[in-house]
């Protein structure tokens, strides 16, 4: 994501009912379990497999074992994770998720992160709403900036400056939680006006699929977390917890001024499995950032997901989720 101090553009506009599920369930059971899901950033070339059989395969041994998750990046094209080339496949996301939520029962589904600016707002809403319905109630609505100004200019796909691309990421939100509210209001945003956005049907899950806001600028990311969000997304740094720490404290501070419950927010964070990872070493790693305050973990790898890869991540799944940690707050 494009991070950056400026101050977040206006507040919530006249009329704008925002409405939040409840706490997560871990959180109403007593102690906190830390979830586990997965990151889906590559995909089978075809010179392996197929795509969509080794995809659904993945999946579907997820949507097995208990994962919580499947997210698939927003990209149009390969060459962001490191070892890929732009001749690399790369599905467009929405297709690619509606594709999986018919051959899946259970697994949630969700963008990590879609990027505000690729699709017209009301475009994005709708696109997840489906998902959402179609899926059974399974869509998160993950939704962040956007930062790829290469792939914007290979694509023609617009990517203002970073001061815009928060007034529409703030607009979208603001949208996204009218529609789903069943206001046909016009909405007046601060890049967006829309005369009657219309949002039906309304999603299957209620109030509404879940808020995932990528990025951790402090002064607008984490700040539109705590005034929309019902998770955040941070990064698996290698320094003992203290960046985590020091952003959920941020977080913290911004929910107490928006006058959110911190331990409201799901606090997710991206890491990896690595390619020597046993289940017991994932675990360690794990629990450490459980300890550091993270209840949900988004797990990439190196390549495209094999069944054995996510049946070692599922084992270790297992077993941080058979040891709740106490919750502490960061503050």
């Amino acid at each position: 994501m494009g991070n950056t101090s400026d101050a977040l553009p206006g507040g919530h506009p006249s009329g704008i009912t925002i409405a939040f599920g409840s706490a997560p369930l871990s959180d109403r059971l007593g102690g906190v379990t830390v979830q586990t899901s997965v990151a889906v950033t590559q995909f089978a070339r075809p010179a392996d497999r197929q795509i969509p059989d080794a995809l659904v395969e993945v999946v579907r041994l997820c949507d097995a074992r208990g994962i919580d998750s499947v997210f698939l990046s927003d990209h149009l094209v390969q060459g962001i994770e490191p070892g890929t080339d732009p001749a690399d496949p790369m599905l467009e996301v929405f297709t690619a998720l509606g594709f999986l939520a018919a051959h899946t029962a259970r697994v949630r589904l969700g963008v990590l992160v879609a990027a505000v600016t690729m699709r017209p707002p009301a475009l994005l809403v709708k696109a997840v709403t489906s998902l959402d319905v179609l899926s059974g109630g399974r869509a998160w609505f993950g939704v962040g900036a956007g930062y790829q100004l290469q792939e914007g200019d290979d694509f023609g796909v617009p990517l203002p400056p970073t001061v815009e691309r928060f007034e529409w990421l703030t607009d979208t939100l603001e949208l996204a939680h009218q529609m789903w509210a069943g206001d046909t209001s016009p909405y007046e945003g601060r890049r967006l006006h829309a005369a009657r956005p219309v949002g039906s049907p309304l999603p299957t899950s209620r109030p509404h699929p879940p808020v995932l806001i990528g990025g951790t600028g402090e002064a607008k990311t984490l700040r539109l977390v705590a005034r929309y969000g019902d998770a955040c997304n941070l990064f698996d740094v290698d320094d003992g917890g203290a960046e985590i720490s020091h952003k959920l404290s941020v977080l913290a501070r911004h929910c107490e001024v928006e006058g959110r419950a911190f331990d409201a927010i799901t606090k997710t964070v991206s890491t990896r499995l690595r390619a020597d990872d046993t289940a017991d070493a994932f675990v360690a790693r794990a629990r450490a950032l459980g300890e550091a305050g993270i209840d949900h973990l988004i797990v990439l790898t190196e390549g495209p997901w094999t069944v054995d890869r996510i049946a070692v991540l599922a084992d270790a799944a297992d077993e941080i989720a058979a040891g709740p940690r106490p919750r502490t707050h960061a503050h």
